[in-house]
């Protein structure tokens, strides 16, 4: 996407964010715990609030900063909030499909954020009753299947719920007292607990409790609800734990400064680059990255080879999302709308770029041109991640096998395919041991094919709900549009 704003890198689900504070701005907390999370999510943006009496829901489409300012924060008010930043991976990215979802429930009302995807979800679908069968994403079943039943409690209704499902999912819901937390058997996607001085927040990763200024309490377990109140934290095991955890939040989706599983997300990115060196070396003048998450593995290829780190490529930080389409004439010249090299560093140097993963090879094909134009003399190409050869049906919207380039192709012809003077993946279990995690205890699916949850055929695709439900229809007026 930094050279080609039609090439799309793999997307996470979402971000999701969740705190229990009287006495504190809730509703700014959640803003700057989903800011801190944008990049797991840019299509919508929400946030649920209770004043205990009351809950109301504020969506858009857009990023954080788009659907949020402060006038509208200063009028959400209340002591218990969700928060929710999109990457849709099932239904449609329209404003009826962002989140947090919500449903009126017994005395009151139910509000969902979901960071995942299910795969039973037709399944669950069937649950539901006639007046509430026009879901078109998982996260409205599963809210919709919390909410319907009038003689249970919310942790009644979750505690009977979440064993019958199946998928990645880490949730934070609300009713108008208490929010709750859940996370799928697997782990699949992240979930921490965090303390701050006079409540308690959750979230996806450790950096968005970081910048709260929340203590990180710990992870929330696989199999595992809790709910927050004026009681504290009850937890509750609804499953046994078989953690899963994705490897991939290593490689690509997880913010650096966030700790998974107790290592911190930056020194597993730059131990996979010195493992990258020490497997892949090349003959080099420099070692670049191409930024910025393929950063802290350079700095670690170049500390391991001994081969001088330069920051080669230019990176415009103020340029999102583009809506111009560009002609064909200029997508072939190459549209830098992110990404500019620096020709007095790179021209007549031997280079080694460092990039994180490779999915369809266009991006790589368009920065190697980008290089060469710029007048390197060889570029080496290493990749801090082994081969995505397998989709991904866990929550993270990868192309299609058919679309990923290392599923088609050797090495060798990918090589050709970019046209570098060479090119190299991290062996599989070198990455694994980066991260200090055992395999056994990881989901490596896309790279191995080896899904820890087996996944029916007719329960995959974006647009599974919608094919058979119509066009997304209205919310309840307590979520208010923008």
């Amino acid at each position: 996407m930094d050279t080609d704003p039609h090439e799309r890198s793999p997307q996470d689900a979402c971000g999701v964010f969740g705190v229990w504070a009287p006495g504190e701005e809730v509703s700014k907390l959640s803003y700057f715990g989903l800011y801190a999370l944008q990049h797991r999510g840019q299509e919508s943006a929400g946030i649920a609030l209770s004043d205990g009496e009351r809950i109301v829901v504020y969506k858009d489409m857009g990023l954080v900063s788009q659907v949020f300012n402060e006038a509208t924060l200063d009028s959400l008010r209340g002591y218990l909030a969700i928060g929710h930043c999109r990457y849709s991976t099932t239904g449609a990215p329209v404003w009826e499909n962002a989140q947090p979802t919500f449903y009126t429930a017994r005395e009151g009302g139910l509000a969902l954020g979901h960071n995942g995807n299910l795969i039973n979800t037709p399944e669950l679908a069937a649950m539901l009753p006639d007046h509430r069968s026009a879901a078109t994403t998982d996260t409205e079943v599963l809210t919709s299947l919390l909410a319907v039943h009038p003689d249970q409690t919310t942790e009644e209704a979750a505690m009977a719920l979440l064993p019958k499902v199946k998928g990645a999912f880490s949730l934070v819901f609300m009713d108008e007292t208490t929010l709750y937390a859940a996370r799928d058997p697997q782990g699949i996607r992240p979930l921490v607990l965090g303390r701050l001085r006079s409540g308690w927040v959750v979230a996806s990763e450790t950096a968005a409790l970081d910048i709260v200024g929340a203590t990180v309490v710990r992870e929330i377990e696989p199999g595992e609800l809790l709910t927050i109140d004026e009681r504290g934290v009850a937890s509750h095991r609804f499953a046994p734990a078989a953690p899963k955890g994705c490897l991939f939040e290593y490689v690509y989706l997880a913010r650096p400064d966030t700790s998974i599983a107790g290592r911190n997300v930056n020194s597993t990115r730059v131990e996979v680059g010195r493992r990258l060196a020490k497997e892949h070396p090349a003959d080099a003048d420099i070692v670049i990255p191409v930024p910025e998450s393929g950063t802290p593995a350079a700095v670690g290829y170049a500390e391991a080879s001994g081969i001088p780190f330069a920051q080669g490529l230019v990176k415009n930080s103020y340029v999102g999302r583009t809506f111009i389409q560009p002609s064909q004439t200029l997508r072939e010249l190459g549209i830098r709308l992110k990404l500019n090299p620096l020709r007095d560093v790179i021209e007549g140097k031997r280079l080694v770029v460092v990039d994180d993963t490779i999915v369809r090879g266009t991006t790589q094909r368009a920065l190697v041109r980008m290089l060469r134009d710029a007048g390197a003399a060889e570029v080496h190409v290493r990749i801090s991640s082994p081969p995505v050869l397998w989709p991904c049906y866990y929550g993270i919207d990868f192309a299609t096998k058919a679309e990923l380039i290392a599923g088609n192709m050797t090495e060798e012809q990918v090589r050709a395919s970019i046209n570098a003077d060479s090119l190299a993946y991290i062996d599989l279990d070198q990455l694994v041991s980066a991260t200090e995690v055992p395999k056994s205890r990881l989901c490596r699916a896309c790279f191995d094919g080896v899904y820890p949850i087996e996944v029916d055929e007719d329960s995959r695709g974006k647009d599974l709900l919608e094919k058979s439900c119509g066009t997304p229809r209205e919310r309840p007026l307590s979520a208010v549009p923008r």
